[in-house]
């Protein structure tokens, strides 16, 4: 166990950096497409080092910034093929390929109410429109006045420097709306420009919103406008030469503003793959998606729990059932204050809100027999909630050695030593009503008394129940089923 939970580690190093009536953390990702779970895990790392500096005392702004004004710049697997010809285009400018307003909106709205589903609630901002407004022009000033120095900070890690036309913005065209132009000059805040669509003028950045600064600029001029304290990315942003590295050196040198503190996170990969994976979303496994399968707090729970530096894989085999009962032993443990001072840290971060009193529901193992039973209705609402959870794990990933019917009639041979043991179970439940743990024990009895392998007195009661050779644990099952049904069944021997 670590001396202290790492989101908590960051949020001190935060306020030993610089003591501020408000902090602000900040989180983002261009829209290019369907916004998938590695996505999420930018976002929840930030939400958890806001959550830590709130539980310090602290104020803290979280925006997260939808870099909806970047240029579209190829057609995901799921959008129609047509759309090649707004290439070029703010991605906030390209319409919408299914519904809803734009492009950017209709994978943005999906993806802010996920987040607000595990309870990530930041402050969104749309660039498109920061841009379009006009927000940044005194910071798109400052970096044309530096552009030899910004060049010479870009130039110390690219083997081929920039040419002596380049400058640290862009422009979108006022005529065909794509970035396919050349700046021709630059007068305080003005940028001459031509498009190869012909078009060709003069615009104040001040007023008309075309000019967009470059990645590598705009990422540090955005620290400064926001006074961004903390915000995570990806490893190969904070590798050599990566856009943090050289993000700080332009944050200092050209913004006269220390780089935010930063962690870098590994990708995850998927265990279990199936279903969905390889559909029209563009081979792009949403936070929906996940949700489908694991409650919000489990969700968190998986992130929540591993370092943003080690990469895992989200489970959608019969690692589940194994995640679920993990997150169930670790609750009853809070609860019960037996959990560690890490263990209660990581139970508390993988609320979606205020931790709240214990409710009580079945575990996912039990659940796979009742929602297959059909005993749905006879459990309580939390349980139910679950067992939802549990249809679609069924569904569409559960390995066949989970799935069973109960069934009406004997579909299997049995041989004498079987049928004796079975009507012996038989008699058994007709006259007395069994805990799980005593069915267990009756099984090892009639096995005893009949003189028949456990394995062939198993194999005969699976076969009879469910005509498979194994199943869910056998007494669990009985009773999930109940025992007038398994009675009646058995009786057909």
């Amino acid at each position: 166990m670590e001396k202290f939970f790492w989101a908590d580690a960051i949020a001190d190093d935060i306020i030993k950096r610089k003591k501020k009536k408000e902090y602000a953390c900040a989180s983002g990702i261009g829209v290019s497409g369907t916004l998938h779970i590695g996505n999420f895990r930018d976002a929840i790392t930030t939400d958890l080092v806001v959550r830590a500096l709130q539980d310090k005392g602290k104020k803290v702004r979280f925006v997260y910034s939808w870099d909806d004004f970047d240029r579209f710049r190829k057609v995901p697997a799921n959008v129609p093929k047509e759309f090649e010809e707004y290439i070029g285009m703010p991605v906030s400018d390209v319409p919408s390929p299914f519904v809803g307003e734009n492009y950017a909106q209709y994978f943005e709205k999906d993806f802010e109410k996920s987040l607000k589903k595990v309870g990530i609630k930041p402050e969104f901002i749309s660039q498109s429109e920061m841009n379009k407004n006009c927000k940044y022009a005194n910071l798109i000033k400052k970096a044309i006045d530096n552009n030899d120095k910004i060049k010479r900070i870009l130039n110390k890690y690219r083997k081929d420097p920039l040419g002596k036309d380049w400058y640290p913005v862009g422009v979108y065209c006022d005529a065909c709306k794509k970035d396919s132009t050349k700046i021709l000059n630059v007068e305080g805040y003005k940028i001459e420009y031509g498009c190869v669509c012909g078009h060709k003028e003069t615009f104040d950045y001040r007023k008309k919103g075309l000019a967009k600064l470059k990645w590598r600029v705009d990422w540090p001029a955005r620290w400064k406008y926001e006074k961004i304290d903390f915000e995570p990315g990806g490893a190969d942003i904070g590798a050599a030469g990566g856009s943090y590295i050289t993000g700080k050196e332009i944050a200092k040198g050209i913004f006269d503003y220390v780089a935010p503190l930063a962690v870098y996170y590994e990708m995850i990969n998927f265990k279990g793959e199936g279903g969905r994976f390889s559909s029209s979303k563009g081979n792009a496994l949403t936070v929906s998606d996940v949700l489908e399968i694991y409650e919000p707090e489990i969700l968190r729970y998986l992130f929540v729990g591993t370092r943003p530096n080690k990469g895992f894989q989200i489970s959608f085999d019969a690692d589940v059932i194994k995640i679920y009962d993990e997150y169930d032993m670790l609750e009853e443990k809070y609860f019960d204050k037996t959990a560690t001072e890490q263990e209660r840290r990581i139970y508390e971060l993988s609320q979606v809100g205020k931790v709240k009193a214990r409710k009580e529901k079945l575990g996912f193992r039990h659940l796979v027999t009742f929602v297959q039973t059909g005993k749905i209705s006879e459990l309580n609402a939390e349980s139910q909630k679950r067992a939802e959870k549990v249809k679609n794990w069924l569904n569409e990933y559960a390995p066949e050695d989970f799935k069973f019917e109960v069934q009406n009639k004997i579909m299997v041979k049995l041989d004498k030593k079987q049928k004796q043991a079975l009507i012996a179970l038989k008699e058994s439940l007709a006259v007395k009503d069994f805990t799980e743990d005593e069915l267990f024990n009756e099984f090892y009895n009639i096995c005893q008394a009949v003189g028949i392998k456990n394995k062939e007195f198993f194999d005969g009661a699976y076969g009879m129940i469910i005509n498979k050779p194994r199943g869910p644990r056998l007494a669990a099952l009985i009773l999930a089923i109940g025992k007038d049904k398994v009675v009646e069944l058995l009786g057909k021997i």
